[in-house]
């Protein structure tokens, strides 16, 4: 990979960090828990819990790409981004542009979702 593709890269990865952090933000401003007091029934009461519950799985799921930014930002100053950290081959450009934060080539990332399936069904 070129000096230019990984600049770009960079980029991308940073601004997406940026974006994730400023939402986590705002999200923390808004208060997510509620008062009991203030629902007037049983039916708010369980719609309130229901959003907080999606907006707690939504902040998990934020922390966790930014924990997967962050590693790529490592290793794009380790020299070692875009390439796969199970067989060691480069991965492809258009792979990364579609998930730069994807540590797996193609092929060992279908070969990780088989064995999935396989322990899935049983």
């Amino acid at each position: 990979m070129n000096k230019r593709d990984l600049k770009r890269f960079k980029e991308m990865l940073l601004e997406r960090r940026n974006v994730l952090t400023q939402n986590k933000e705002s999200i923390n401003e808004q208060s997510v828990v509620f008062s009991t007091d203030d629902l007037p029934d049983e039916v708010d009461l369980a719609s309130s819990e229901t959003e907080q519950a999606i907006n707690l799985k939504l902040r998990d799921r934020e922390r966790f790409l930014i924990r997967k930014i962050d590693k790529a930002l490592q290793k794009i100053e380790a020299g070692e981004y875009g390439l796969c950290e199970s067989c060691g081959d480069p991965i492809g450009i258009k792979r990364l542009e579609a998930r730069p934060v994807t540590d797996l080539c193609i092929q060992c990332k279908e070969e990780q979702e088989a064995r999935e399936r396989v322990f899935a069904e049983d």
